[in-house]
């Protein structure tokens, strides 16, 4: 289970910081924010425990020689307590499904999906949605162009 962690100012720097490039030294946090390579190692290490920081290899998707992104708007019939638990781990096991979000609006989810092709896009959408019969619609949207890419979270509130 995930702690929330007390942040302070030197906290929310160096979470900047880890977020812009986490291979930077602890020497090189440490001089940015002005604390020991010691101490950054161990608030590191708290984030780590607390849930906070979770370190992945991110891949550039224009790099690999195939790789189309659909952006996916879901609509339910219903949401039982059974059928929500399908839908999410259908959403969380497989791998193209690269993010899910619940909104609030016309539209119930978006989803953000990673193939090579198309075909095998609607190879995954029959496997992803045919399962699931409350499905009521979705419509996919291919992705042209990247215009900004990010992962990098506010972790100081602004006043």
């Amino acid at each position: 289970m995930s702690v929330r962690p007390t942040l302070d100012n030197f906290d929310h720097a160096l979470l900047a910081l880890l977020q812009s490039d986490a291979d930077r030294t602890l020497t090189e946090l440490g001089d940015a924010v002005g604390l020991s390579p010691s101490a950054v190692q161990r608030r590191i290490k708290r984030y780590r425990e607390s849930g906070l920081l979770h370190q992945v290899a991110i891949l550039d998707p224009d790099v690999l020689p195939f790789t189309t992104l659909i952006a996916v708007w879901v609509s339910m019939e219903r949401e039982s307590m059974q059928e929500l638990k399908s839908f999410y781990a259908r959403m969380r096991e497989t791998p193209e499904v690269q993010q899910c979000y619940q909104l609030a609006g016309d539209w119930d989810y978006l989803l953000i999906v990673a193939t090579p092709t198309l075909p095998e896009y609607r190879a995954l959408i029959e496997r992803l949605f045919k399962p699931q019969k409350n499905i009521k619609r979705y419509e996919s949207r291919v992705v042209l162009d990247t215009v900004k890419r990010g992962l990098a979270l506010p972790s100081k509130q602004s006043i």
